[in-house]
């Protein structure tokens, strides 16, 4: 017999709350200011129903399009069959919270104007986009006064 597949099916985990954090929900998820243009991560927050957002797109990252006095517009693209779809959800602000997907990237761009600036001064010239992890340095292990040793696994025993 197969099982139900309601609106709410298969999140018992998603929406629950964490761990140590049930209960009231901190003034600062109210007294936040969200304006259009800002990214922000949906995050359902189970202890509020209203203004909840379907599972599909719990733990994705959208565009505020619409900010209105409880709620906010999200823009996030959905994968349907082979492309994405632009989707435009309506949720309360308890299930969202900024993101952190930029905040390398602006402290990078930060960070580049401040070495391209010194570099400037300097009359030098500077390396400023991201470089992969190089293989490690080459060893030589000595045999000479380093013996190899010989490692056993101990037997096991029962102590009864």
């Amino acid at each position: 017999m197969g099982h139900s597949g309601g609106l709410r099916s298969g999140t018992r985990y998603a929406f629950q709350r964490p761990f140590r954090e049930k209960g009231m929900i901190p003034i600062s998820t109210y007294l936040r200011t969200y304006r259009v243009g800002d990214i922000v991560d949906i995050q359902a927050n189970g202890a509020v129903q209203k203004g909840m957002p379907f599972k599909i797109y719990h733990g994705k990252t959208g565009v505020i399009y619409n900010v209105t006095k409880t709620a906010v517009g999200v823009i996030v693209y959905k994968r349907v069959g082979n492309r994405y779809m632009e989707k435009r959800v309506n949720l309360r602000i308890e299930h969202i919270r900024p993101s952190r997907s930029r905040e390398e990237f602006l402290r990078r761009v930060k960070s580049n104007a401040e070495r391209r600036r010194k570099a400037k001064e300097d009359g030098t010239h500077v390396h400023l986009k991201r470089q992969p992890v190089g293989p490690r340095e080459a060893r030589t292990v000595e045999a000479k006064n380093n013996i190899p040793e010989t490692i056993t696994p101990i037997p096991y025993e029962t102590t009864i």
